[in-house]
């Protein structure tokens, strides 16, 4: 952690011991511990969707909950969250974090490819989005995903600056960049959308549906 991090994480709200667990035991468990939000996306994603006040939110790409968990918390009473997750194996470490929380009852989990359920949910049906799963596929999920975007709905979709690869002069960059250079470049020229990339992070793109 560099001194700038550990200077915002020491002035912003604290990380709840809740999320905090979960972030140990996935850094701890699984191979990939990281793709888990963290503290200081968790208190932007919570902080935003206080803001939106959505009735209705979907995540693609759940891992382990933490993001989930974070939107749930930032929901008014009726509001609920609809979370994808393609690996089956994840399941249990799922629902057991999400019975930890006071929020469980805000979360519907599916387990599958979001490219076939998220077709399922009627158009303009969600006030916010949040896209982390497969950089490869991204352009297919934002397509799917758009039509169920409310007009006037927010999208957020992560990791948009993928470690910097996206500024590597790579002639043989790997799926993962290529998926994120291919979306970059096409949202950039989509006029059914307003766009801003946030260097939260690995990058955070925040899309405004016309």
């Amino acid at each position: 952690m560099d001194k700038i991090e550990e200077y915002i994480l020491s002035h912003i709200d604290a990380e709840p011991e809740l999320l905090k667990k979960i972030d140990r035991d996935a850094h701890v468990r699984l191979l990939q511990g990281n793709m888990n939000s963290g503290h200081l996306q968790g208190r932007f994603l919570k902080m935003i969707t206080q803001m939106i006040r959505p009735k209705r939110v979907l995540e693609v790409g759940t891992f382990v909950g933490y993001s989930a968990l974070c939107f749930a918390e930032g929901l008014d009473g009726d509001g609920e969250i609809h979370t994808i997750e393609i690996d089956d194996e994840l399941e249990e470490r799922i629902r057991y974090n999400f019975a930890l929380s006071e929020y469980e009852n805000k979360i519907r989990l599916y387990i599958g490819d979001a490219i076939y359920i998220i077709p399922c949910f009627p158009n303009e049906y969600f006030d916010l989005a949040f896209i982390d799963a497969g950089k490869e596929a991204y352009r297919d999920y934002y397509e799917a995903t758009l039509p169920k975007i409310k007009k006037g709905g927010v999208m957020l979709v992560d990791n948009t600056l993928w470690y910097g690869k996206v500024v590597e002069k790579v002639r043989n960059a790997d799926w993962a960049t290529q998926g994120i250079l291919a979306f970059n470049r096409e949202l950039a020229d989509d006029d059914r959308v307003e766009k801003v990339i946030v260097p939260l992070r690995d990058g955070l793109t925040l899309i405004r549906k016309k």
